[in-house]
């Protein structure tokens, strides 16, 4: 049986913890910083865990990622 492909666009975007929850940059820091308040801009530094749901799609794109 080959190799599986994973998907490069996933690789680049999420990483998986040691306990399987994938971590992902905040949504909404891309442009239109001045309609947003700094605090909102400052919530948004760093990065999220996905929910579960989410994690399972973009956990069949990285199979050979999978752990815990």
């Amino acid at each position: 049986m080959p190799k599986l492909k994973t998907k490069s666009s996933a690789k680049k975007r999420f990483k998986i913890t040691a306990k399987g929850k994938v971590v992902m940059a905040q949504a909404g820091k891309r442009h239109g910083m001045i309609k947003r308040t700094n605090r909102q801009i400052r919530n948004q530094r760093g990065t999220t865990t996905m929910s579960k749901q989410d994690g399972k799609i973009v956990k069949s794109y990285m199979p050979y990622n999978l752990r815990g």
